[in-house]
């Protein structure tokens, strides 16, 4: 990687030249500088977790739902009365852990809340960056093992911020003019990468500052047609470690054979990982043992964190980089006080409670031990064609007590609509018991388990 490190001084070089390099200059706030000090853990599930996982829903609201969902054939709306709207079981959100209700949680923010506000007051470069979001990137680069981290106001903004810097290296090395096909970036790209990749690097293509490549789903051998071919020096893959919409992992040691073979810039977006994989919640390069093959590492705080904001792990020579060429972090107003002292506390407390990991876990080995479907992560991508038949599906799981929505387009292409299902710490096998049964009136399943009275895995 001896050619990336030398293009990104030398376009650091020309920034500052320039006097264009930017940085963050924290406004000091009263906070404790140990976060874990006033952090009380426990050992096992509580009764605020169920808070995280059931939601209620006026009847009103209810109503409202169900009529925009379509009708069974020969059915009616007399169903509609016998299922009073109220508490449902919400198998539909991303808070994997069951952090957002932790009294820890809730406390941190209410505290910075009652002494500072909500603040930010501006953009991170001007004067809405705080110790308490200094405090938060430093935990980030501990937990998956980088030099530095920049936050940003979301995951998708990340993605954004980094893939506007990266295009710029191409316009910094030459020099006041358009640079050429061959002077570009080639970014290759996983045909299912999330949005906020797709859109960052349809920008930079815009702007005439990258070549872009996709290559089919986790397919390497494509992946390495596609580099063999490529006759641009610049190159970068970038590819969700943990696919949101399909619920599978990319191949990253396979990654990190091409990368040693072609010495590319590797880029994971580990949003649906990071605090759900890995013995200390590090994410999808801590299970491989693997951080510093991953040159850079996005990731969200809105997901297993329970809170809100996106996060960029990386040297600081790119955190350099970015800070200064990345326009969504730049432009974007600094997210709140409240939310990087909660999003601290998370962080600390999904370290200790490690048996919030076990948990998701042993109900990933419960949901694949009573349906037969192959799931292997908390994400169930269950694919049933049409848009109808999967808005009938939902609207089955919406009667049966289960807050499920169907995914259509333009979220996956035409005729792949499915139920996505997410699974929490906060359910237990029982919950996972009655969604198999519900699912099964609706969706044929391999196999819908014989005796599911007793729980396949203990905590």
């Amino acid at each position: 990687m001896e050619n990336w490190d030398s293009w990104i001084s030398a376009a650091l070089s020309t920034l500052s030249a320039r006097n264009l390099l930017r940085s963050t200059r924290p406004i000091n706030l009263p906070c404790s500088d140990d976060v874990s000090v006033e952090i009380e853990t426990f050992d096992g599930p509580r009764h605020w977790d169920r808070a995280s996982v059931e939601v209620e829903l006026e009847e009103e609201t209810f109503r409202q739902w169900l009529g925009d969902l379509p009708l069974p054939s020969g059915g009616n709306d007399r169903e509609v009365d016998e299922k009073l709207a109220g508490k449902m079981l919400l198998f539909s959100g991303n808070d994997y852990l069951g952090l957002s209700t932790h009294p820890a949680v809730r406390a941190a923010a209410a505290m910075a809340s009652k002494q500072h506000g909500m603040g930010p007051r501006g953009s991170a470069l001007i004067c809405g960056y705080t110790n308490y979001h200094c405090g938060l990137e430093a935990s980030l680069a501990e937990l998956k093992n980088k030099e530095d981290c920049l936050l940003c106001p979301t995951g998708f903004a990340a993605n954004m911020a980094l893939i506007s810097a990266l295009g710029s290296v191409s316009s910094l090395l030459v020099a006041g003019r358009k640079p050429s096909k061959e002077e570009r970036i080639a970014i290759f790209s996983d045909a299912l990468n999330h949005a906020s990749i797709i859109d960052g690097i349809r920008l930079a293509k815009q702007l005439r500052q990258v070549e872009v490549f996709i290559y089919k789903h986790c397919d390497m051998d494509h992946l390495n047609t596609l580099l063999s071919c490529c006759k641009i020096n610049k190159k970068v893959v970038i590819t969700d470690s943990l696919f949101s919409m399909d619920g599978d992992f990319a191949p990253v040691m396979e990654l990190i054979h091409l990368r040693r073979k072609y010495g590319f810039l590797l880029v994971i977006d580990d949003a649906h990982a990071t605090l759900v994989c890995g013995k200390n919640g590090g994410g999808v390069p801590e299970i491989y043992k693997c951080e510093n093959d991953i040159d850079i590492c996005l990731g969200t705080l809105s997901k297993a964190a329970g809170c809100h904001g996106g996060f960029i792990v990386c040297s600081t020579k790119w955190k350099q980089l970015i800070q200064s060429r990345g326009r969504s972090f730049i432009f974007s107003t600094s997210f709140p006080v409240p939310i990087a002292a909660a999003s601290h506390a998370a962080l600390f407390v999904a370290k200790v409670e490690k048996w919030r990991r076990r948990a998701i876990w042993h109900r990933v080995h419960d949901f694949r031990s009573l349906s037969g479907l192959p799931v292997t992560s908390p994400i169930i991508s269950i694919i049933v064609g049409s848009e109808e038949s999967a808005l009938l599906a939902s609207r089955h799981m919406l009667l049966s007590g289960f807050h499920i929505t169907a995914i259509r387009p333009p979220t996956v292409p035409p005729n792949s609509c499915r139920l996505r299902i997410t699974l929490s710490a906060a359910h237990t096998f029982d919950d996972i018991r009655k969604l198999v049964a519900a699912l099964s009136q609706c969706i044929k399943l391999p196999v819908v388990g014989g005796d599911i009275g007793q729980s396949t895995s203990k905590l």
